[in-house]
């Protein structure tokens, strides 16, 4: 109902900030946690530049993945929390646990401080990583009941954290979480209109692409999502009976290759995309790259692996319709030329 107050842990990340937007839109009154309040002013900022002041309908709480100090003072008065923060970082880390212990952990910080506080539901953010790694390649399109395997030869840190952050989750709703409901949205790569110049990691797969960064296209195939759209099931979860106990893969459509993606941007964009790769390379040379570039070799048990996903479950349980592709992708793209985040772009005026 309008005017409740709801909880987004991570309000200063790309998604997080489109689901404070959302809900405010909505009418709800927001807290948001990060992990110094110092980042107030450019949470706001963000807001403004979606086209939202939102004055005292959001509020700010001071919490950390890693600690349990804040989360009862964060969650108190809640009718509903979503928890987006985690951590995604750009390269390998020295030690998985650097990855995994703050997603897992945090995620139970988070759900307990829910139950104790009598909130009604938790809506977490997992992820497409939680659903289609660690497994032999298939033909069917990966859905809700796909679950990775940690053990597996292509799963990497991230892809850990996200699959055991989500397990335990669920784990704790049914072993103490009371009468605390949880619903959970695994998204693909999420792509759409940037609000800041600290944007997420998968944006700088159009970032890179646009700059002409990359000599050419590895053999990689992407789910792609709009955070808009991310944003709104994030929403629905919150709310809708169908949700309770439920999973759903949050996907625009047909997974794209990286020069799929370039085609769009030159076919859209014009002279502005005249930097944009749109040659495959073969394998051989992404794997000459990676013995040089240990941020290159987070890919290589992806090169050339077609996988897909569905969201018929989306679509049928809450009515959920995305954008497509497309969209996503030059929504992005002009986004980022908006801000002045492009080669040769300058910010556009306010």
């Amino acid at each position: 109902m309008a005017g409740e107050l709801v909880l987004v842990t991570g309000g200063s990340g790309f998604l997080g900030s489109h689901v404070i937007l959302q809900l405010l839109n909505a009418g709800y009154q927001v807290r948001t946690t990060v992990r110094s309040l110092s980042r107030e002013g450019e949470v706001r900022e963000m807001l403004r530049v979606g086209g939202v002041d939102a004055g005292d309908r959001l509020t700010f709480a001071a919490a950390d993945l890693t600690s349990d100090a804040g989360w009862a003072e964060a969650v108190a008065g809640c009718t509903y929390v979503h928890h987006v923060a985690s951590p995604f970082p750009p390269n390998i880390p020295k030690h998985e646990d650097e990855v995994i212990i703050p997603a897992r952990d945090g995620a139970l910080r988070v759900l307990k401080a829910a139950r104790d506080a009598g909130v009604k539901r938790v809506v977490l953010t997992s992820s497409y990583a939680a659903i289609g790694y660690g497994q032999p390649q298939q033909s069917k399109p990966f859905d809700e009941t796909n679950w990775t395997d940690p053990n597996g030869d292509d799963v990497r840190a991230y892809v850990k954290s996200k699959t055991l952050a989500e397990r335990a989750a669920w784990d704790f709703i049914a072993r103490e979480g009371g009468a605390l409901e949880l619903s959970v949205v695994n998204p693909v790569a999420i792509l759409g209109p940037v609000l800041a110049p600290d944007y997420s990691t998968s944006i700088m797969l159009i970032k890179r692409l646009m700059d002409g960064d990359m000599p050419g296209c590895p053999r990689l195939f992407f789910g792609l999502v709009d955070v808009r759209d991310v944003a709104s099931m994030h929403l629905i979860c919150m709310t809708h009976p169908g949700a309770k106990g439920e999973r759903f893969l949050a996907l625009a459509g047909e997974f794209l290759s990286i020069a799929q993606i370039g085609r769009i941007l030159k076919r859209n964009l014009g002279s502005a995309a005249k930097r944009v790769p749109t040659m495959e390379l073969p394998d051989f040379l992404i794997r000459m790259a990676a013995a040089r570039d240990p941020a290159v070799q987070q890919i290589l048990p992806e090169l050339g692996k077609r996988k897909n996903g569905t969201n018929a479950k989306a679509r049928r349980v809450l009515g959920w319709t995305p954008r497509t592709n497309e969209e996503s992708i030059l929504a992005t793209a002009e986004s980022l030329a908006a801000l002045g985040l492009l080669k040769g772009s300058q910010k556009k005026a306010a």
